[in-house]
């Protein structure tokens, strides 16, 4: 590790006026950046520590909607009453995420402002249509990730909470890479009030819809439909872990497996 200066925030209002100032990075539960820096693919000379801003904790229900502070814990959104009662294929992928370390300090902001491209969270955002709410705007799910390691956020934006639509049905199914318990292929299934969307982490560069799925799921809502679905392998991930014709493979293995789930 090297030097850097840390400084902490007590508002939105401080953190943002202080990465202005510094032109550092916000620090949230630090399961991935720390580990950036220590590998030196990140060297912010100062961060700022999002830890004592009470505003960007917490979950409530508000109608349809089930909003998350982005400096909630994974462990908490896992634990939460609310979260499993209204969205439960969400508090499931929150206790499947890494181990208990790391859900007990990892944030659903600062998962979703890495976009790591095997995270979970984003797969969950994109899946159920979600809004992110920023210190300066609201951004759909399906505009906000673009890319690997990269969103919509502008430098200093900070994300406060994201707004989940309760679904008719949903679930989630993953893949595990064992040694990371990243996902090598993560679908996430969801029936919404504005038809079917299905998210898939893992398999790319960054979260993406599969509309061949959600097309044949559509029409029937099945595990046999999303069997059939034979995803191009074009654009995928091809490392060690697997080829792009194999996670193109797992993508509808996986779908048809949150179908069950889902009911």
């Amino acid at each position: 590790m090297y030097s850097f200066e840390l400084k902490k925030a007590d508002s939105v209002a401080k953190a943002a006026a202080l990465l202005a100032e510094s032109g550092g990075k916000p620090l949230a539960g630090g399961q991935s950046l720390v580990a950036a820096m220590k590998m030196r693919l990140a060297q912010p000379g100062t961060l700022v520590d999002l830890s004592g801003i009470a505003e960007l904790r917490g979950i409530r229900r508000e109608g349809d909607n089930v909003v998350i502070g982005a400096m909630t814990r994974h462990a908490e959104v896992a634990a939460s009453k609310d979260v499993q009662g209204a969205i439960t294929a969400l508090a499931a992928l929150a206790e499947g995420i890494g181990d208990r370390q790391v859900r007990n300090m990892g944030t659903l902001g600062g998962a979703l402002a890495n976009n790591d491209p095997a995270a979970c969270y984003p797969a969950a955002v994109l899946g159920l249509g979600a809004t992110v709410h920023t210190n300066k705007r609201k951004i759909a799910a399906d505009d906000f990730f673009k890319g690997m390691y990269e969103t919509a956020l502008a430098d200093g934006e900070l994300i406060t909470a994201v707004s989940f639509p309760v679904p008719k049905k949903a679930a989630y199914m993953k893949f595990v890479q064992p040694a990371s318990r990243f996902a090598l292929v993560g679908v996430f299934v969801a029936q919404t009030t504005g038809g079917v969307r299905v998210a898939v982490t893992g398999a790319a560069a960054s979260v993406f819809r599969a509309k061949p799925l959600e097309d044949a799921l559509a029409k029937s809502f099945t595990a046999d439909a999303a069997k059939a679905v034979r995803m191009s392998a074009a654009g995928l991930n091809n490392d060690l872990h697997g080829s792009p014709e194999y996670r193109a493979h797992l993508i509808s293995v996986m779908a048809a497996r949150a179908v069950t789930a889902a009911g």
